[in-house]
């Protein structure tokens, strides 16, 4: 039974008994006793000094006796001030561990078929250069957080925006048809997303050179900027693009085959995947009728030139433009429509969006404006912002070329495991085969982690050679201790102790045991945790915690050497659990972790 309903169960009980009141169950409040004190959970006394009349010392010390002379699991307790510390008996644990904690599914709750529909949108790349460092922050809080909210017993569908038009596409296209010479992913032996990017950076290169030119002619640089030649012609593709230009069509759908290509070798090699896939080309159309559709019916208002906005001052905001004077869609216009498709397809109960903090506004702007065209599921959207990845040198900017490419670095991640592993001496006795793998499942585990231990919210700094070290919070030391667990597993198993479930109950175990069980207990917990906040930081300071503390155990205790055969089976047993944990725990932030290092 779980052990904060007993608890709970047992001070409503207490206060019904001691004081002639049964206390509402939300007003009994429980916490980890904190590291300072003795005990394992701790309840707040004061809600309950309105029924007893007493002072917040002498109704902790009554509930404490009651609690103590009732409940079996209850050793000991001690208060300070208006708090009741319990200590909780060690049996309870280890009977915890026998019924629960070598399961393999331990953690996770089963969805059922009226489960709540989750739908997390992430990755939402455009079609004009490859992933880089920001796209898989982004990659691996959606897969993560999929995963959590899975295991936490939601359905969940994973889905993509693929920014596939606009003004920013037509610039690679122009650029490749100007200066290409028809290049080719296979001609070139170039990955498509890397030779379209190529050629974004080219016309941003001599897009500028032309600006210099206008200006040495005597032309303002707003005006220049406006009036570039190669702008004026990427701007004229657009629109021929919009009218379904045969040849610019053939061009567009060419170019987009070969990023989406090697967009799937990236998501593949990153571990990540999509249950649907949504195109902006086919929802901006969906989206531009519905605002013409408000515009009709008043939600929006119409300018002089034709442009249609949405009037938001009511709300606190400003005007928001959602088609342009042309009538072209904005980026407004493209999510209007995508959210209609995607409740179409998927009803769902949330969206999540997994998106950066630089579109706070915009998402705010969007849930509004869906309330007002009169979505009833509009109020369902979740904006999950987060910090920008930077690096010890600056920021990224894709049309200048400077960014860090996601494809790179991963390469220099399995390159850089491959060098430390080596200096460590850590993967002697395996095949080069056997060593290639590990080498990369250190090198991506190292990214994924040190990326995901992060709050979200927070803007965070990169170091690849720092989230490869062995020791302290990253991946590859969790990685380590889960291969040091199933070293021990192995050699129970050469020894032929194959019975080491089989214990006794045992009445006394050490600090340690008792540490690593209370751990491994609150695992469910903090899964539901971590949905609940989007958080997959929460299970990464989780693995880092267990894993610390299974390690002190490791260093302190003997397990397979043990001579008292029922504590030598105790302790295989709750190594066999940790590992499981580990196991579990990294699989939720997609990180695959080795049995020998």
């Amino acid at each position: 039974m779980d052990l904060n309903y007993i608890i709970t169960r047992g001070v409503s009980d207490a206060v019904h008994e001691l004081y002639g009141e049964v206390p509402d169950l939300k007003s009994i409040q429980l916490q980890k006793t904190r590291k300072e004190f003795d005990g394992d959970i701790t309840v707040v006394v004061f809600p309950f000094l309105r029924i007893s009349k007493k002072s917040p010392e002498s109704t902790a010390k009554e509930l404490g006796e009651y609690l103590q002379k009732k409940i079996v699991i209850v050793k000991s307790f001690n208060v300070i001030k208006g708090f009741l510390n319990i200590d909780v008996s060690s049996t309870y644990y280890v009977d915890f561990l026998r019924n629960h904690g070598i399961k393999q599914d331990y953690g996770k709750v089963e969805s059922k078929g009226n489960s709540e529909l989750y739908m997390v949108e992430y990755s939402s790349p455009n079609t004009n250069k490859p992933l880089h460092l920001g796209h898989i922050r982004n990659n691996l809080l959606g897969w993560s957080v999929s995963k959590i909210l899975e295991a936490s017993g939601k359905r969940v569908v994973k889905t993509n925006i693929v920014n596939d038009r606009g003004i920013h596409i037509c610039k690679s296209m122009l650029a490749w048809q100007k200066w290409g010479k028809g290049e080719t992913p296979e001609n070139s032996e170039i990955k498509g997303d890397h030779l379209v990017g190529k050629y974004y950076v080219k016309f941003d290169q001599e897009y500028k050179n032309q600006i210099t030119a206008l200006i040495n002619k005597g032309e303002k640089e707003e005006d220049a900027a406006k009036n570039a030649p190669l702008l004026l012609e990427a701007q004229d593709m657009l629109r021929r693009w919009e009218d379904k230009d045969p040849e610019v069509i053939h061009l567009w759908e060419m170019m987009n085959g070969w990023v989406y290509d090697g967009f799937d070798v990236t998501y593949k090699r990153l571990g990540v995947e999509f249950d649907k896939i949504y195109y902006e080309s086919d929802t901006y159309t969906v989206g531009r009728d519905t605002v013409l559709e408000g515009l009709k019916k008043g939600v929006f208002i119409q300018h002089e030139d034709n442009s249609v906005w949405a009037d938001l001052t009511n709300d606190g905001l400003d005007q928001k433009i959602l088609l342009r004077s042309d009538g072209t869609s904005v980026y407004m216009t493209q999510d209007i429509g995508t959210a209609q498709m995607r409740q179409n397809d998927y009803p769902f109960d949330k969206m999540v969006y997994v998106v950066g903090n630089e579109q706070n506004y915009h998402f705010k702007v969007l849930a509004i404006i869906l309330d007002k065209l009169g979505f009833p599921w509009a109020k369902n959207l979740y904006h999950m912002s987060y910090g920008m990845v930077e690096l010890p040198d600056g920021k990224m900017k894709s049309r200048e070329g400077t960014v860090v490419d996601a494809d790179d670095l991963m390469d220099e991640m399995i390159d850089t495991s491959r060098e430390m592993a080596n200096e460590l001496g850590k993967l002697e006795g395996l095949t080069s085969e056997e060593k290639e793998e590990t080498y990369r499942i250190i090198g991506l585990g190292a990214l994924k982690y040190f990326i995901l231990k992060v709050d979200p919210v927070k803007n965070m700094m990169f170091n690849p050679r720092e989230s490869i070290d062995f020791n302290g919070n990253t991946g590859p030391f969790i990685q380590y201790t889960h291969a040091r667990i199933c070293s021990v597993l192995r050699k129970a198993k050469e020894m032929n102790i194959e019975s080491y479930r089989e214990y006794t109950v045992m009445t006394e175990i050490n600090d340690k045991e008792k540490s690593l069980l209370k751990i491994l207990h609150d695992f469910p917990e903090i899964v539901k945790e971590a949905a609940d906040n989007y958080s997959p930081a929460l299970i990464a300071n989780y693995m880092y915690e267990i894993t610390k503390e299974f390690n002190q155990f490791y260093h302190d205790y003997t397990i397979i050497k043990e001579s008292n055969l029922e504590l030598r089976n105790f302790r295989i047993s709750l190594s066999e659990a940790v590992g499981k944990v580990i196991k579990n725990g990294m699989n939720l932030m997609g990180i695959e972790v080795p049995e020998r290092m």
